[in-house]
């Protein structure tokens, strides 16, 4: 089930909210557990990619080193 994350408009306070996305779809009632207010917003959060418990990194693309394009990056 998808964690949501929502911050209150009175108070601030950011908290997580667990629902199906078929509730979150129909409309969620929200309550600031900090204040009690029912005026929250949705955050927009990322969530970290796991790859089999190893870290990893994003393949990088090199500059051709021969041929007609071969060091024409945009920065030089």
């Amino acid at each position: 089930m998808p964690l949501y994350d929502y911050q209150c408009k009175d108070c601030g306070e950011v908290f997580e909210v667990r629902a199906t996305i078929k509730q979150k779809e129909a409309g969620l009632v929200l309550v600031c557990p900090t204040c009690g207010s029912q005026e929250a917003r949705q955050r927009l959060t990322i969530a970290p990619m796991l790859h089999g418990g190893k870290s990893f990194s994003l393949p990088t693309r090199s500059l051709p080193t021969r041929g007609p394009n071969a060091e024409s990056g945009c920065c030089r």
